[in-house]
Parts: structure tokens; sequence; C-alpha cells
């Protein structure tokens, strides 16, 4: 009834734990929910989690119930009522998936130091709880030991390059032999992450240098062959140049002969007693004065001095013909 709970909690003390601070209540009836609220909220800054024999045990997390200091049993999520002070909630293990990142420094098999981040992600399995607190004092330690084991056994037998490319390789082995051992003490590995493959600095700084060169070197041979290709074009369309050049001429030339030799046959045959010969001299000593009306019509032509007088025109000719 109310006023016998009115005078239970009126002056009274409520004790939660060994060791724990004590909470006077003083107040009235109407203030009893606010201070049972204040208990609940002290027993869970001490720990507790609950209130005398009560414990709370929050989603994701099992808890651990011991019996003077034996192991009891184990308690899900919500209300876990104990036996106190002869049973007590030991620890509560996080289900959830938890981290780990390992640095870890080692030789590659080109002698190249690098240093490399793996990130290991675990929980605990809810049904080996059991082997999960008492089996392992440290787990982040034991974790980091196998890591650095498989890490210093497969990364010497990479080169450098080989490395980079073997991400895939080294994190399926760190799962595989973390797999094989933490799962024995109730963990059960989620996945491994190569989160960082960093050499030297001065490595880097090298392997950049090579990649620029090479860079620079395929750049330089792009543009040989481009300057080859336009040295060959220009030496293809020269010689074609020159060939249409000298088909021209040999097609002018033939032009030349026929003309003339109609020239010849078409005179010796419209004029009676004319020999073949005049002809010849007559169309010789026309070209004569057209080379030498070609020669005073282009001012910007060299000055070219030949003989010329009543008697240069017999003695050209005779020079003519015995050149022919």
């Amino acid at each position: 009834s109310r006023s016998k709970d009115e005078s239970r909690l009126h002056g009274s003390t409520v004790h939660c734990r060994p060791g724990a601070p004590l909470v006077r209540l003083d107040q009235s009836w109407e203030q009893s929910g606010t201070l049972r609220r204040r208990v609940g909220e002290r027993a869970m800054s001490d720990g507790l989690g609950g209130c005398c024999c009560c414990y709370c045990i929050r989603q994701t997390e099992i808890g651990i119930v011991e019996q003077f200091g034996q192991f009891k049993d184990l308690k899900p999520a919500g209300l876990a009522c104990v036996l106190w002070p002869i049973q007590d909630v030991a620890a509560r293990l996080s289900l959830r998936i938890q981290q780990l990142d390992v640095n870890c420094e080692t030789k590659t098999k080109d002698n190249v130091f690098v240093n490399v981040v793996i990130s290991v992600q675990f929980s605990i399995i809810a049904a080996e709880a059991f082997n999960a607190h008492y089996k392992l004092t440290d787990p982040y330690s034991q974790i980091t030991s196998y890591v650095y084991d498989v890490i210093r056994s497969t990364i010497p037998k990479l080169t450098l390059d080989e490395t980079f490319a073997a991400k895939e390789e080294i994190t399926h082995k760190v799962v595989e032999s973390l797999q094989a051992t933490m799962n024995d003490y109730g963990y059960s590995i989620s996945k491994a992450l190569v989160t960082d493959l960093s050499p030297d600095y001065k490595v880097k700084t090298a392997m950049n240098e090579i990649n620029a060169q090479k860079r620079l070197r395929s750049a330089a041979n792009e543009k040989a062959e481009a300057e080859k290709i336009i040295h060959v074009k220009a030496a293809e369309a020269d010689a074609e140049s020159k060939y249409l050049s000298g088909v021209g001429v040999a097609r002018q030339r033939q032009a030349i002969v026929n003309g003339l030799r109609d020239s010849i046959v078409d005179f010796s045959d419209g004029v009676e007693g004319t020999r073949p010969k005049d002809v010849m001299d007559l169309l010789l000593l026309t070209q004569y004065f057209d080379m030498i009306k070609e020669v005073g019509s282009h001012g910007a032509q060299k000055t070219l001095f030949l003989p010329h007088g009543p008697g240069s025109v017999t003695e050209l000719q005779a020079n003519l013909r015995s050149g022919l």
C-alpha cells in the first residue's frame, strides 16, 4: 500500500552492490518515481546495468554470469536476473564487428622495405562467448601476431611490383590463417583489407622518375616516327614530282620532234629545189632568234655573251651542225 511504501522509502538507503555509493531516499511518495530512475541511473554509471539482482544486457551484447567466480551461464540481451551476491555478471561482450589496424614493415624480394597496413574485421561468435572471454587474455595481440606472421612470410617472396598486384592474395592468406586459429577462441574473421602499402619515400620518387623517363622515351619515339613519316612523304612527293616532270619533258621533246618532222616534210613538198638540209638550217636559225628574243624579254636573267655579227649566224649554224 502507499503508506507502507512511503514509510519504507522515507529515510531508507538502497544498496546496489558492495562498494557502490549509497543513495539516500528522503523524498516523499510523489517523488519516488524520480528517485527510482535516479537509482537505476546511478547503478548504470557503476557498470551494473541494473539494481540488486537484476541486470540489463544491451542489444548486440552477451553477458557472462559467474557463480563464486566460476562460469555459470550466458545471458542474452534484455533483463538478466542473478542470485546476488553469490552470482554476478562478470563481463559483457560486444557482438558487433570490430576492426583492428595492423601496421607491419617488411622487405620484398627485390630488397625494398615496405610498410603494410592490414585492417582486420572480426566479431565474437555468440555461441562461443565462453572461449572468447576465458581462453584469450588479449585478442588484439593474438590477431596482430598472426597478421605479422602471414605478411612476413608472403611479401618477401614477391617483388615490389608483384606486391602491389597481389593484394587479394595477401588478404586471402590473412583471412585463411586467422579463421583457422581464431574460430577455436570464439572469434569470427569477417574480412581483411590491405588499406595501405607504401615503400620508402625515396623508392616512390625513383619509381615515379622511372615512369616519367619511360613516358619521355615513348614521346621521343613517337616524335621521331612523326618526323620520319614527314621526310618519307616529302621524298615520295619529290620523286613523284620529278617523275611527272620527266614525263612532261619527254612529251615536250616528242612533240617538238614531231613538229620539226612535219615542218620539214611540208616545206620540202611545198618549195621545189629545197633539200632537207636547208630546212634544218632554217629551223635552227629560227630557234636561235627565238632564244635571243627570250633572253632579252626577261630582265632578271643573267647576262649571256654570244658572238654576234654578219658571219656569226653562219658560224653558229656550222657549229650546231657539227655538234649534231
